[in-house]
């Protein structure tokens, strides 16, 4: 198995490389130091430990590192595609120009943080089920959040809270069809549809949304992809571990940053076999699908490492239980700041994307981490 490698920091960067067979990672420790030496930077490598795994950790501005992989590859010593790979993500991480064409409407993420505005025409979702399952409520508070500044609107017509039940395609389309066709002619802001259903996917674009939202990641529906492609619309891959109905239960992982990223990277090769623009797809790790407390923590700490995947990041904590549990807050309305906590650390940790309830006032937070980490 080749070597698993991770990046992170702000900076100073360190990159982590595990499965490597011992001899490689000796080598590489004194090959990196005595590199490190020569071109006058400080030591670059050390033995560390992951979780239950040994490995090496490269420390080092990202131009440090960039010179290191170059010396990396001049060593026979060492697998020639290692180099290639640490530079590969090291380009991947430090990306930042992503535009993403959603049908001609141009999201310019590189320049601000976006804000994606949460309407569930749904009576049973579980921060504002029932509030707005009526066309007119829908539309009502839709033009509400773009006036506040959302830069998309996020338009669901089935409940994935946990332990939610299915709805038919039918039914959503019910839901959400008027909607998305009112909205995608009135706002000039790109209208999302979250399903994970081909079929509703199909008739949304078909009505005039230019983004689909799936949680699944393009698991649940073979045919997803295909019709995202056909349509050119733009994309946001979820992480999920199991069913709405199911992924609460017990869920477990061995090493929840690699294994997401796998999934998400297995999302996106499935989305570009099937014609996907690469450059159209965002990805998101799912917070509360198929997580407990610590997963979700886990994931908004170390969510730079997702930053290797070289696509935008989207995150989702608004008004979640974890925030709920946290702050010992049962009413999710009343979780604001804690999303606004959540938020900001997501946005310092590389997220161009926030899904929210609260337009206004997380898009003042969104502005506010900007100006601090973004200079923007």
């Amino acid at each position: 198995m080749g070597a698993l490698i991770r990046i992170s920091g702000h900076g100073a960067l360190s990159i982590t490389l595990t499965g490597l067979p011992h001899e490689q990672e000796v080598v590489l420790q004194r090959f990196t130091a005595a590199s490190s030496a020569e071109r006058g930077f400080p030591p670059a490598s050390a033995f560390s430990s992951r979780g239950t795994s040994a490995g090496v950790v490269l420390s080092g501005t990202a131009r440090q590192l960039k010179n290191l992989t170059c010396a990396i590859a001049s060593n026979t010593t060492l697998p020639a595609e290692l180099s290639k790979k640490i530079d590969s993500l090291l380009d991947n991480y430090q990306r930042s120009d992503y535009k993403i064409d959603c049908r001609g409407k141009v999201l310019d993420l590189g320049s601000r943080t976006h804000i994606m505005g949460i309407l569930n025409v749904t009576p049973d979702s579980f921060s504002d089920g029932g509030l707005y399952s009526t066309t007119g409520g829908a539309l009502a508070h839709a033009r509400e959040m773009a006036s506040s500044g959302a830069d998309i609107i996020d338009i669901g017509g089935e409940s994935t809270r946990p332990g939610a039940e299915p709805v038919s395609a039918e039914e959503e389309l019910r839901r959400i069809i008027p909607v998305i066709k009112q909205l995608s002619t009135e706002l000039p802001v790109p209208i999302s549809v979250d399903t994970y259903k081909a079929s509703v996917a199909e008739k949304a674009l078909a009505a005039g949304a230019s983004i689909v939202n799936d949680i699944s990641g393009l698991r649940f529906s073979p045919d997803m992809a295909k019709i995202v492609a056909n349509y050119g619309a733009a994309l946001v891959i979820m992480h999920t571990k199991g069913t709405p109905r199911s992924m609460q239960l017990n869920p477990v992982y061995t090493d929840i940053i690699s294994e997401i990223t796998d999934y998400l990277d297995g999302s996106i090769e499935i989305a570009m076999r099937e014609g996907v623009d690469r450059e159209k797809v965002m990805i998101d790790p799912g917070i509360g699908f198929g997580k407990n407390l610590t997963h979700n923590l886990t994931l908004l700490k170390r969510l730079d490492e997702f930053r290797v995947l070289g696509r935008p990041i989207l995150i989702g904590p608004s008004r979640k239980k974890f925030i709920g549990t946290v702050l010992d807050i049962s009413e999710p309305e009343k979780r604001v700041d804690g999303t606004a906590a959540a938020v900001a650390l997501a946005i310092a940790k590389g997220a161009r994307v926030v899904r929210v309830h609260d337009v206004a006032c997380i898009g003042r937070v969104a502005r506010m981490t900007d100006a601090i980490y973004r200079q923007v």
